[in-house]
Order: C-alpha cells, then structure tokens, then sequence
C-alpha cells in the first residue's frame, strides 16, 4: 500500500503517459501461463493484479515482414509504451491465429431455483435461452445509462455463468449479488481465481483445435454464440464460440491446474497453422476498434443510452429488468447523440511528423469550435487506435444526432494541433467484415 501510495503521487499531479504501468505491487497474479509467455518476451501489463500479456517480443520479426502496415510511430509520445509488434500481431492472426491469454477475466456463477430470475433482472438481453447459449449483453442502472456489458452463459437449467471484465469484476458481482432473493433461492459463487481462460482466433482457429479434440467443431455443430464442454487432449474444456477480435475462435475456459496442459496442447497444434501469441494490444484496442465494438468505460457509461450507443435490439424481452422504463423511454425517442467511427485524415503535425491520438481528445468542428449536445455533452474521442487491416486510424467518439452522418468532417485536436477527419460510420456497424462473414465462417 505505501509503495502504491507513494507511486500513485506522481501519477496523479505529474504528466503521466495514458498507458504508463505501475512498477510496484507487481506479480501478485500470474496466470498459469506467466513462465511460457515470459520465455517468448511478453511484455506484461497489469490489471486488477493480473500480469497480462501486451505484446510479445518474438514476433518482432513480422514487423519487417508487414513494412509500413504496421503503422509505424516516430514521435516519442505516442510511441511510449506501444509497439509496432501490436499491429504485426493483429495482422498476422488476421492471416492465420493468435493465441491470448484472458486469465484475467472475473468469474462467477449463479446457480438455484431463482438464478434464471436473477440474471433476467440484471441483463438488458433475454436470458431464458436454450441451455449451451452465449449471450453478451449490458446491464443498465435505473436511469437506462451502462452500468456494466459482459457475457452471460446458460450452462444448465438453473446454472448460468457471467464472464466479465477483471477490472470491473467485483463492481458486476455486487450488482448481481444485491438482487439475490432473501429466501436463498438463488446463490452467487466467486470462481475468479479457480479459472483460467485461453482465446484462440484467426481464419486457422477451427484448424488448430480440430486437431486436437474429438468434438465436431464445425459450423454446422458448434454454431456462434454457443457454448459446450469438450475434451482437448484429455483436458476438459468449456468452450465459448464467440469473438471480441473480429475473427473465427472460441474461448476456452478451465480450472487453473489445467491450464498448462490446455496451453501445450493449443500450441503444438497451432504450430503446424501459423498461430502465433498474441497479447492484449490486439484483444483489446486494434480488434476490437476495427469491428466498431464498444467497451465498458470509454464507450459504454451511465450519461449514455444504449440507443446513443447503437446497441439497441429489435424487439425488447417482455421480462422486467432495472431500467427498463428508461429504456423503453429512449426507444420511442430521437437520440441525442449517436456513437461514430471516425478515420483521422491526415496525421502530418506542423512539423511534419505523423502524430497518432491516444483518447479523450476534443471533437470540434471544422472552424475549432467545441461540440455539445442538447444534453450539455461535449463530443471527445472515447477510444483511439490502429486499424491495421484497413490502414487507418480510428476515433470512436458520441456526436449530436444531427452531425451524427457518415462523411462529415471535423478536427480532432491533440496537443494543441487540429487534424481532419472524418464519420466512417455511424452506430455499431463494423468498418472491417462488416457482415461478419470471418467470425461466421
């Protein structure tokens, strides 16, 4: 505490990079995988503890191999605490796989006869699905902004499992855990630190675990958004075919023990199709960003709806859930801001130099005046990063409706200078595959 105290000083009143790591109270979670990834010079970064993989320095010969499509950064700035080994990663497992550790995901289980009950309370989406679905969906608060979006799995008729981000994990287990009935119908269970999770994605992905289970990883028998256990290599596995990087993959899911043996058998198999490690500037920003998808904090808060994020569906659950009546309010109403993708234009400073913005940046409009909605909003740059795959980079970023149109110029100012750029889209449609022909395939 006092080292972290005493660190957080700086971090607070000093000039402080966006993505600088804290040095001390480091190690205190490895995932089982922390001795092979450190061989292949993971360099990690710490969330909630965990020590996560960001990139690896075995791939530093693939940024040769992509050239200039990696992006390269000169300024100082923007090149701290970044590699061009992000974007070689993201473009190779666009070409093959990637493996990537999500240990650091939080876990928790709600079993009982009321679980279905619980979840349905909790979870904008319909909850009382076939048993083996996989539901991503946000949890709002009573006045219809995000309190939260994870991922929600039926595993039996009473035994759903909620997977979610380890930063924001006890924040998620206390809202579902507030709405458990007094009788002790319904129970929650913690199983953060007993499960580890592994990702494998990429055009080569069905390849490389077909090789190494029995089940019927096709298309046909393992449909998207479905979950079921299998056994790789002797190990059993709870699989999830789903995707945060805009590629065909599953998450696998096992208790820690297992873990080694899970990696292993991933890897020898991966070896023969390409695969390669892949660390969370992928999983995280350049995936992520290329398919338009948002993210609990940046993107998705409470002052925003999930109208103005672009994530409302066609027909809504006739079950209650916390802010449902606000919900159901936006839906009959215009919003007033709508979430966009904007591409940077141009990125040459005044000096010449290329200069790549981080986030939180302003959004003004051509004449450098600042952007407010009705609402008293003001538009700023909620994500930021490479889309390698496209040559681009991307701003996500809430503007008033009536600016909110696909080709509208504006300036993004960052460090004192103005860049041009541009709506590549408006709402949730992916800039890269937008009909999701690589994740379905």
């Amino acid at each position: 505490m006092k080292a972290r105290v005493a660190e957080s000083f700086n971090k607070t009143y000093g000039i402080v990079h966006p993505l600088e790591q804290y040095e001390s109270n480091r190690k205190v979670r490895l995932s089982p995988y922390y001795d092979r990834e450190a061989k292949l010079g993971a360099v990690f970064y710490e969330t909630a503890g965990w020590e996560r993989p960001f990139w690896y320095e075995c791939n530093k010969d693939l940024v040769a191999k992509f050239g200039d499509k990696v992006m390269p950064r000169t300024a100082e700035w923007e090149s701290r605490w970044w590699s061009p080994i992000i974007n070689a990663e993201h473009l190779q497992m666009r070409e093959t796989a990637g493996i990537v550790d999500l240990t650091a995901f939080a876990y928790f289980d709600i079993t009982g006869p009321s679980a279905l009950a619980v979840v349905q309370k909790a979870a904008l989406r319909q909850m009382d699905v076939a048993i083996g679905r996989v539901v991503y969906t946000p949890v709002l608060g009573p006045n219809g902004g995000f309190k939260s979006d994870l991922t929600i799995m039926r595993l039996g008729e009473s035994h759903f499992r909620v997977v979610t981000g380890g930063a924001h994990g006890m924040a998620d287990k206390k809202w579902f855990a507030d709405l458990l009935p007094s009788d002790g119908s319904a129970t929650i269970k913690d199983i953060t630190s007993d499960y580890t999770t592994l990702g494998v994605w990429g055009p080569n992905a069905r390849k490389i675990v077909q090789e190494v289970t029995s089940a019927d990883m096709s298309n046909e028998a393992f449909k998207f958004s479905t979950c079921k256990e299998i056994d790789i290599k002797g190990v059993k596995v709870l699989a999830s075919r789903i995707s945060y990087v805009g590629d065909l993959g599953w998450e696998f899911y096992v208790p820690m023990a297992d873990g080694p043996a899970l990696w292993d058998a991933l890897w020898e198999s991966g070896k023969n199709h390409g695969m390669i490690p892949v660390g969370i500037g992928v999983y995280g920003t350049t995936g992520r960003l290329e398919k338009c998808y948002r993210a609990y904090g940046p993107e998705l808060e409470t002052e925003y709806t999930v109208v103005e994020a672009g994530m409302q569906t066609p027909k809504l659950k006739d079950a209650d859930f916390i802010g449902k009546e606000a919900h159901v309010k936006h839906r009959s109403e215009k919003p007033v801001a709508m979430l966009c993708t904007l591409f940077v234009d141009n990125h040459t400073s005044s000096t010449g130099e290329k200069r790549y913005m981080m986030g939180n940046e302003p959004i003004l409009t051509l004449d450098k005046q600042p952007i407010t909605d009705s609402h008293g909003r003001r538009s700023y740059v909620t994500s930021a990063g490479s889309a390698p795959s496209l040559g681009k980079h991307i701003l996500m970023s809430y503007l008033p409706t009536e600016l909110a149109v696909a080709g509208n110029k504006f300036l993004v100012e960052y460090l004192g200078e103005h860049y041009p750029c541009s709506i590549a889209e408006v709402g949730a449609t992916s800039v890269f595959d937008p009909s999701n022909e690589r994740i379905l395939a």
